[in-house]
C-alpha cells in the first residue's frame, strides 16, 4: 500500500515540488500615498515603514519596487485643500491625476491602479456627498461624481480603477462612464465586499481621512453578515467588475473562500492597515518571529483563495522571496 511522503524524507527541493500554495512578487499590489510638494517622505507613526510621499519621491520608490520585482501599485491622494465635494479628485490637475501622469512617464512598465473614493478629499471625511437630512452619504449624487473621477483617472493614464466607496450601483455607473469616454478596455477592481471594520484606524492617519462625524456603517458592510457579503460581490460581478475584493482580509478568510467558490473572477484581498500594524508592532517588540508570521499570513491569504494581495508588507515579502534558497 502506498503511503504519503514522510515529512522526514522531504528535503527542501522536494518540499518545493509538492507545496500546494506558493507566493510570488507578482501576487502583490503595493499602496502609495501621494501628497503635493517635493522631497517629502513622511513616515506614519502608526504604520512604521509606510510613508506619505511627494510625487518625486514616489517615482524614486517605484525604482526600489521594481528592483524587488514589484510592478503593481495602488495610489491614494492627500490633497492640500479639501471641500465638501472632494473637488481635487475631480480635477485633471489634482494630486492623483498628476501622480499617475508622472509615474507612468518615468516608469511606463509600472501597473498603476487608482483608488477611487472621496474620503481623502472631503472636509468631512466621508466617501461621498453628504445627505444632511439623514446625516449619511447621498448614494446617487456620489455616483455622479464618481463617474467624473473615474474618467479623470483614465485620462491621466491609470491602468485600472479601484472604487472603494461602496456606493450601490458604483460598478455599473463607472463601466458606463468609462465606456462612453472611450475606455472600454480599462478594468475595474471592485471593493465588492468591504466591511465596516475596526482594522482601518492607521489608514486614516496616513490618508488623513477620518470622518468628522459618525462612521461608515451605513454604506459599508456588517461584519456579521456572511450571505450579504457573498451577494455584494456577485452583484458587482453582474454589473461588470473585472476583479472582486474582500477587505479587510485577516478576519474574513471564510468570506474569501466563500466568494472564491461563487465566482470565476480573480479575487483580491486588502491586507489593511490595522492588520499590518498589529504584526509590525508585535515584531518590533520581540513578541513574534516577524518574517515567519508575515509569510505565514500571506500564504493564508493565498490558500483561502486570493489571487491578488494588496499589502503594506509587499516590499518585505518580495525581499524575502528574492533571497537564495537554503
Amino acid at each position: 500500500m502506498f503511503q504519503r511522503f514522510r515529512r522526514t524524507r522531504l528535503n527542501s527541493h522536494l518540499r518545493a515540488l509538492v507545496r500546494e500554495t506558493t507566493l510570488s512578487s507578482d501576487d502583490f499590489i503595493y499602496p502609495l500615498f501621494i501628497r503635493s510638494g517635493e522631497g517629502i517622505k513622511k513616515e506614519i507613526a502608526s504604520m512604521p515603514g509606510v510613508f506619505q510621499m511627494s510625487i518625486d519621491e514616489a517615482i524614486k520608490e517605484c525604482e526600489v519596487l521594481k528592483s524587488l520585482g514589484l510592478y503593481s501599485i495602488i495610489l491614494f491622494g492627500i490633497p492640500d485643500v479639501k471641500d465638501s465635494v472632494g473637488s481635487d479628485a475631480l480635477c485633471d490637475q489634482g494630486i492623483i491625476a498628476s501622480a499617475v501622469r508622472a509615474i507612468k512617464a518615468a516608469h511606463p512598465d509600472m501597473f498603476v491602479v487608482t483608488d477611487l473614493c472621496f474620503c481623502e478629499y472631503t472636509d468631512h471625511g466621508h466617501c461621498g456627498i453628504i445627505d444632511h437630512e439623514h446625516q449619511t452619504v447621498h448614494n446617487d449624487a456620489t455616483l455622479e461624481l464618481s463617474a467624473r473621477q473615474a474618467v479623470v483617472h483614465a485620462k491621466a493614464g491609470a491602468d485600472m480603477i479601484a472604487p472603494s466607496g461602496m456606493m450601490d450601483g458604483i460598478i455599473a455607473t463607472l463601466r458606463e462612464a468609462l465606456d462612453s469616454a472611450g475606455y472600454v478596455n480599462l478594468p475595474i477592481m471592485s471593493y465588492s465586499t468591504k466591511f465596516a471594520s475596526g482594522y482601518y484606524g492607521p489608514f486614516r492617519d496616513v490618508a488623513e481621512s477620518a470622518p468628522s462625524f459618525g462612521d461608515r456603517s451605513s454604506y459599508q458592510m456588517d461584519p456579521a453578515n456572511r450571505r450579504e457579503a457573498i451577494a455584494e460581490s456577485i452583484a458587482d460581478e453582474a454589473q461588470g467588475a473585472d476583479i472582486l475584493m474582500v477587505k479587510p482580509a485577516l478576519a474574513y478568510l471564510d468570506i474569501v473562500r466563500d466568494i472564491k467558490e461563487s465566482t470565476s473572477l480573480p479575487l483580491a484581498v486588502y491586507n489593511v492597515s490595522g492588520e499590518y500594524a498589529m504584526i509590525k508592532f508585535a515584531g518590533m517588540n520581540g513578541l513574534i518571529d516577524y518574517e515567519r508570521v508575515v509569510m505565514e499570513t500571506m500564504i493564508g491569504f493565498k490558500r483561502a483563495g486570493a489571487d491578488i494581495i494588496i499589502s503594506y508588507h509587499a516590499k518585505e515579502v518580495a525581499a524575502i522571496l528574492k533571497r537564495p534558497k537554503a
